[in-house]
């Protein structure tokens, strides 16, 4: 999934939301209430009886649960498939699927009275009103994806660092001259990094490779009191992520956890896969509860809610503070295709 799936582009035509991501836990729970409120509406709209209402609760229970758990596993199953097609054709499959899995089910269950017509209408309209309510959320979101990306533009880098980045050029010119040219050359590839048009997943190797850069500058202004402890899975770092999702964080360590204290501080960075997740944990000592905690809060919102138009439910960020250490830790799902 990449921001320019849900941004229209100049000069294009009317621009069609992609499927649903039909694995995504938030996209499964949205379904099932959907199809639920759906089902009960019909039934309070119907009724006749108050007194019957608790039977045909049940009786819509029996009807509309069992197809509907069979139509969220394949379509859980089939989303590979799917979401190679182009969106009608991927839309148009969907609706077969939930149709033909409706017939079978109500098919199996013709003994026990009923007809199997109505069922599958009503699937029908269901499928085709939980794609519309999918396409309606996809459109709504176009404007804060945006906005998030913005976001992202104004915090890269505090403007002091590229100021305090010079000065420590300045700093080894004339001792080392290799060494500053080296600073040039990382201080170059980082705001080139940092200034191109991320709009797509990117593989969080890169982002770490950015984060390498900018520690390296840093190390020129802070030297030894600036102690990096890296963590890594070369496994996880295959997985792809929102751009710009893990220096912020980083700059964050050193800018209040490093940069204030007069003695050395250690930054840990700790990247591991576990199953389908990866989890990215940092760390830094805690020099001042209050400031750190308001100079922090634009960068962990503006990732969150990346975190949340990217991956739904799937991915979270949490902080908390112990023992002197403010922590950030980040779950996402281990996504290694764009």
């Amino acid at each position: 999934m990449s921001i320019n799936q849900n941004l229209p582009r100049a000069g294009r035509g009317a621009h069609r939301p992609p499927l649903p991501d039909f694995r995504n836990l938030g996209v499964v729970l949205r379904v099932v209430v959907l199809v639920n409120a759906l089902a009960m509406a019909a039934v309070l709209v119907r009724n006749g009886e108050l007194s019957r209402l608790g039977g045909e609760i049940l009786d819509m229970a029996l009807r509309v649960e069992f197809p509907l758990i069979l139509c969220v596993a394949v379509l859980f199953l089939a989303a590979p498939l799917l979401s190679r097609l182009a969106p009608v054709a991927g839309q148009a499959a969907t609706v077969l699927l939930v149709v033909g899995m409706t017939s079978l089910v109500h098919g199996l269950m013709a003994p026990l009275g009923g007809d199997v017509m109505w069922p599958v209408l009503w699937s029908l309209v269901v499928a085709l009103c939980v794609l519309a309510y999918f396409q309606q959320r996809s459109a709504a979101h176009a404007p804060a994806l945006a906005e998030a990306r913005l976001l992202a533009l104004t915090a890269r880098i505090r403007p002091h660092f590229l100021f305090n980045s010079l000065n420590g050029v300045l700093g080894v010119l004339r001792t080392n001259p290799r060494r500053a040219e080296e600073a040039l050359e990382e201080l170059a590839d980082l705001f080139r990094a940092l200034m191109q048009d991320n709009r797509e997943l990117v593989p969080l190797s890169e982002e770490i490779a950015l984060c390498e850069r900018y520690l390296s500058l840093e190390r020129l202004r802070l030297g030894e009191r600036l102690q990096v402890q890296w963590s890594r899975d070369a496994e996880a770092e295959a997985t792809r992520v929102p751009p710009l999702l893990l220096q912020p964080l980083v700059e964050n360590a050193v800018y209040h956890g490093i940069e204030p204290g007069a003695e050395p501080g250690t930054v840990s960075i700790t990247i591991a896969r576990h199953g389908p997740e990866v989890h990215i944990g940092i760390s830094n000592p805690l020099q001042d509860p209050a400031r750190h905690h308001a100079g922090n809060r634009m960068a962990l919102d503006n990732i969150r809610e990346r975190l949340m138009l990217f991956f739904d439910l799937e991915a979270s960020l949490d902080t908390w503070q112990e023992a002197g250490v403010y922590r950030v830790r980040i779950r996402l799902p281990f996504r290694s295709r764009p």
